[in-house]
């Protein structure tokens, strides 16, 4: 009895969520994300107190409202950063998925702290799916929250349709 409670309740879940997976996403709005990073980047000191390097973050995002659009998707993005005495410039490409598959292209740059903080730019330059032709831009701000590689991040993309 106690399994036919556990599969009804995962069969009750697997169905509500392709429902708010499988809805439409309104012609323009904001989405606004959190996503929890690995980094395996590489960086080499160029000169006296002066760092170069690049790297790839893949993780999950979950959005802020607990459901809706990027909500339990996949992220990867890749990176280049400068830093002089720890303050730095960083570029990179994102990719941020659904459950559905579809995707949202980034290109963004920001800023990096000694702390281990920074903050930027994401600008959408395109999407798959349900967020084709989708453009517009949105801020970033991360922190590092380990010593191995991990992070955390917010996104907010300010977004249209066609």
């Amino acid at each position: 009895m106690k399994l036919l409670g556990i599969l009804g309740i995962g069969m009750t879940a697997l169905i509500l969520s392709g429902q708010v997976a499988g809805q439409q996403l309104a012609k323009s709005g904001t989405i606004s994300v959190h996503t929890g990073w690995k980094d395996t980047g590489v960086a080499i000191e160029t000169a006296d107190k002066r760092m170069q390097g690049q790297g790839m973050v893949t993780g999950i995002s979950f959005n802020d409202k607990g459901s809706g659009p990027l909500h339990q998707g996949p992220a990867n993005c890749s990176y280049t950063f400068m830093a002089v005495e720890g303050n730095g410039k960083n570029k990179g490409f994102c990719a941020f998925g659904d459950v559905d598959g579809d995707r949202i292209f980034t290109d963004f740059s920001g800023t990096a702290a000694p702390d281990g903080q920074g903050s930027g730019t994401n600008e959408i330059v395109g999407g798959t799916g349900k967020y084709t032709g989708i453009q517009g831009s949105g801020p970033w701000k991360c922190k590092y929250v380990g010593r191995n590689g991990e992070s955390h991040c917010s996104q907010q993309f300010n977004y249209r349709l066609p």
